[in-house]
């Protein structure tokens, strides 16, 4: 498995995610969800996450890891 091109995946459902929600700017999105703005910009660009931080990013957008990890994975 290419890690890289898994936490690649990882990085546009994250973003995928949050313009589905109806926001243009993820500055906003972190703000709103109390998520941290440069660390969040970190996860959409490809940066590795910690579990914790995964489970707070599906919780952010009311989803559970399955839901989360039901597309973009393929």
């Amino acid at each position: 498995m290419d890690k890289s091109k898994e936490i690649e995946k990882l990085a546009k459902r994250i973003k995928s995610l949050r313009i589905e929600k109806g926001y243009s700017s993820y500055e906003n999105f972190a703000f709103d969800n109390k998520i941290h703005r440069a660390q969040y910009g970190r996860y959409e660009t490809g940066t590795d996450m910690q579990f914790t931080s995964l489970l707070r990013i599906a919780e952010a957008f009311d989803m559970t890891l399955e839901e989360f990890f039901s597309k973009g994975f393929d």
